[in-house]
């Protein structure tokens, strides 16, 4: 599903037109990334968790040639889903088997 098929779907269920949809969508996203960004949590209850992995550095190498590589500290973006929206996922795809 992509943001415009997202926008369209809450768009028809709320009566809002589809360009008020797409700016709150965008809105949402932007939040999220914003956030992010400042290395804050974003957490939707019912829904799941956005938030920064850290990654420590460390010395890697490199499989093909073997070459000691020095990688420093990095943040990796996350989204944890919660237990909620896992368990309706998991018993509604359940069902159809």
């Amino acid at each position: 599903m992509t943001r415009a098929q997202i926008a369209a779907a809450i768009s028809e269920a709320t009566g809002l037109s589809k360009k008020e949809t797409e700016i709150v969508v965008e809105g949402f996203i932007s939040c999220v990334i914003e956030s992010l960004k400042r290395n804050e949590t974003v957490e939707i209850r019912g829904f799941g968790t956005f938030k920064n992995n850290i990654k420590h550095p460390r010395i890697a190498r490199n499989p093909k040639t073997g070459e000691k590589i020095s990688l420093s500290k990095r943040f990796i973006p996350m989204f944890k889903v919660s237990k909620e929206f896992k368990k309706v996922v998991q018993d509604e795809l359940s069902k159809s088997k």
